[in-house]
């Protein structure tokens, strides 16, 4: 019996036991559960590479953001070129007289108007690790793109070539040992058809691959309807390929990366519409219609683009440092004819218009020969302490050869003006760049460089196409301006808590000097000396919420000394460059996320940039037809009086006061799968196109909006999702740029887009 007893009692106690053990793990189970959930509701770290090491943005004391994920898609989606950039990232507006090459960028305001083929920017494209000179090469199609960075403020220390204003950053995705790739395609409005896809993995236990390539596909849909030239669907196409090709070899210490990349663009330039403007107004004419023209050189409008590159990244670890090279080597052509005038016929031709054509003008540009050439060298400590620092040298070798072309269209397109220029541009640097911990809540960073950089410059005329204004058939002008300077920055990062960091920077930069020289048009080359900038900001970024909202700000006050300007046409199709004394300009950024629920994600983003140009003594042409508010007087020139505006006191063309931003995306699990919605809406405010104001040449606010929604679920390992899109949702059409030499001539924004896309990941 006593037996028994303790038989029972033993099953009794192991019961409990069991049952104590079952709800513990149940209770870890649940406790697991909501930490999972927690984490999966919270923003997710972002990774970005600004100082040339990967650090978590929240942590790095300069004014950046990044673009990537849902963001990204859905902004590039439509067939975009780069210029979807425009507006969705704080202080920055992309714009372009050219269409899907040539982006000129602007960061808080500092940009270029300059359309010449050799036209430096003080925005710097860098895609992976590789400046991007050369205008034309910086509108390189995205895709199979990791991540979008914009660094704003003067870059100068680590990146140098010709960073003042800021900086773009593009990563591709790298090669890797995991197999995996997608495809996506999508058709659209006008008939666009647009594909891109990767694949990639290991190769060997050492050496992986990716291949990636896009195809982009769009006919001619615009009509020209001008008396005598009239014909269907003559303008408006383009035909996109691009493709990249990447090896990676990793073995012990040992890294190497080899990145080939080709485009090939066959396609129509932007189109430009006379007398876009009502007299005295920015209003859109009535009767426009922006798949109709009234060319009379419609038929031979053509951009045909031609790039391609190589590089390899070397990197070796040495346990206490890290040594890396960069070896690139870049070329582009391009030939890009047009109707300039955006109309047809002449004052003296039995008819003309839209409006009152001044005169015909047809010409082209072309890049018959282009190579790019650069090497980088850097030592990065990777000490555990303390202390650390970067140190390298940097050099950049470019020959390019400008050709261009005028044409009398009233004489059927006959070849009547021919000229042609070479730019041999050496430049080199030194840099380094120093981190110290001074104690566990402030770190302190300085960077120093020194940069020189020589040009010289060969422009020949052989035949005049305005032989009325005396000057001979063939004319030759040369140049070769030189500087170096010594570029700095010193910044301060404080962690206030966990979640909380401040910062400071203060920074200059620099741009070497410029030459323009279309003397095609004109018999003068101009040179603009270099620019420098003194930049201050501080702000703060900080995780809120648990990890479940995102608050960085930044306010900034940056002065300009020498600034290069390009006064664009105004009597004459060419630039003259000038240098304005200074140029202030002071503002804030926001960028924030929030995770509103489970099912719901939302960004909001808002920058005001204020650009003033302080220049007594500054005066530039204007055009003839508009009407100009700036302040003028008139001057005696060869053939009368001629017009010419004080721009002192002026904000900067293409420099919006306020640009806003703002997205949303819902998911729901649904069956197998989930559903999601995604909007985003931009905006942003007036501008000038030039250095002078016109209340024809100024720019309405734009506001621009779209949505993408679809289902995506996983089968047979591999995730497939369908979805449908719209781009600019409301089809608001503001005029976005101008040409001032001839007419009230303008540009006006894309059409709204409507597409759908089926894309597969595999791995």
């Amino acid at each position: 019996m006593k037996a028994m007893k303790q038989s029972t009692l033993a099953v009794l106690i192991n019961a409990a036991l069991f049952s104590a053990v079952g709800l513990s793990a149940n209770a870890i189970a649940a406790e697991q559960a909501d930490e999972n959930k927690a984490k999966n509701s919270q923003l997710e770290v972002i990774q970005i590479t600004a100082r040339k090491r990967v650090e978590n943005a929240q942590e790095v004391p300069v004014s950046v953001s990044a673009l990537q994920g849902d963001n990204l898609d859905a902004y590039s989606s439509a067939g975009m070129d780069i210029r979807f950039m425009n507006a969705k990232i704080p202080s920055l507006t992309v714009e372009s007289s050219f269409g899907r090459t040539f982006p000129r960028f602007y960061v808080r305001g500092l940009g270029n108007t300059d359309f010449d083929l050799n036209a430096s920017q003080p925005v710097s494209l860098v895609v992976d690790d590789v400046v991007q000179e050369n205008p034309i090469l910086k509108g390189f199609p995205v895709f199979d793109i990791e991540r979008i960075e914009v660094l704003r403020g003067p870059q100068g220390t680590l990146f140098g070539r010709n960073t003042p204003a800021g900086l773009v950053k593009f990563d591709s995705v790298k090669p890797s040992q995991d197999f995996d790739g997608y495809g996506a395609v999508s058709y659209g409005s006008r008939g666009a058809v647009d594909f891109e896809g990767a694949v990639g993995g290991g190769l060997s236990d050492n050496v992986s691959a990716r291949f990636s390539a896009l195809v982009q596909n769009k006919g001619d849909f615009i009509d020209n309807r001008a008396p005598g030239f009239e014909e269907k669907d003559v303008l408006g196409g383009y035909t996109e390929k691009a493709a990249r090709l990447q090896f990676l070899y990793k073995k012990d210490d040992l890294s190497a990366l080899l990145n080939y990349h080709v485009r090939d663009l066959d396609g129509k330039p932007i189109v430009f519409n006379a007398n876009l403007m009502d007299k005295g107004t920015n209003n859109i004419r009535k009767d426009f219609k922006n798949d109709v023209v009234f060319h009379d050189a419609a038929k031979d409008a053509t951009q045909q683009v031609e790039s391609q590159g190589v590089s390899l990244k070397v990197e070796y670890d040495f346990d206490t440092h890290t040594l890396t090279s960069i070896s690139a080597w870049d070329s582009v052509e391009i030939f890009s004819r047009g109707d300039v005038d955006g109309g047809f016929g002449a004052p003296w031709a039995p008819a003309m218009g839209p409006g009152v054509i001044g005169f015909a003008a047809e010409s082209a540009d072309a890049i018959p020969d282009h190579d790019q050439i650069t090497q980088e060298l850097r030592l990065s400590s990777n000490f555990n302490g303390d202390f650390n620092y970067q140190v390298g040298a940097f050099y950049f070798d470019e020959d390019l050869t400008i050709e261009s072309f005028s044409y009398d269209t009233l004489a059927g397109g006959v070849q009547n003006g021919y000229a042609k220029q070479n730019q041999q541009t050496t430049a080199w640097a030194v840099f380094g760049s120093a981190d110290f911990t001074v104690s566990d809540e402030l770190k302190i960073t300085a960077g120093l460089r020194y940069s020189d950089d020589d040009k010289d410059f060969v422009a020949e005329r052989f035949s005049n196409p305005t032989p009325w204004n005396g000057s001979p058939d063939y004319l030759m002008r040369t140049a070769n301006p030189s500087d170096s300077h010594v570029s700095w920055d010193l910044s301060a990062a404080y962690k206030y808590s966990r979640d909380v960091n401040f910062f400071a920077r203060i920074a200059n930069g620099f741009r070497a000097p410029s030459i323009q020289g279309r003397i095609l048009f004109g018999d003068e080359v101009t040179i603009a000396k270099s620019e420098t900038i003194n930049s201050i900001e501080a702000g703060v970024k900080s995780d809120v919420l648990d990890g479940r909202g995102r608050v960085n700000a930044t306010v900034f006050y940056y002065q300009m000394d020498d600034q290069q300007l390009t006064a664009v046409g105004g009597d004459a199709n060419f630039n003259r460059l000038i240098n304005a004394d200074k140029t202030n300009g002071y503002g804030f950024e926001l960028d924030t996320e929030w995770v509103l629920t489970d099912e719901l994600l939302a960004t909001f983003n808002l920058s005001y940039n204020h650009t003033e140009l302080d220049s007594s003594d500054l005066v530039i042409a204007v055009c003839g037809q508009c009407t100009v508010t700036s302040p003028t007087f008139e001057i005696d020139g060869p053939n009368g009086p001629e017009k010419r505006a004080i721009i002192d006191g002026n904000s900067l063309p293409h420099a919006p006061e306020w640009i806003a931003n703002f997205t949303l995306r819902y998911t729901k699990e649904l069956e197998n799968g989930e559903f999601f919605a995604y909007t985003d809406w931009s905006y942003r405010s007036e501008i000038d196109f030039f250095l002078y104001r016109a209340k024809e040449f100024t720019g309405e606010a734009l506001f621009e909006g779209g949505v993408r929604a679809g289902y995506a679920w996983t089968q047979d390992d591999n995730e497939y999702e369908v979805s449908a899109f719209v781009r600019n949702l409301t089809d608001e059409q503001v005029i976005i740029g101008g040409v001032d030499f001839n007419n009230n001539t303008g540009m006006v924004n894309e059409e709204r887009f409507i597409g759908a896309e089926f894309k597969i990941k595999f791995f």
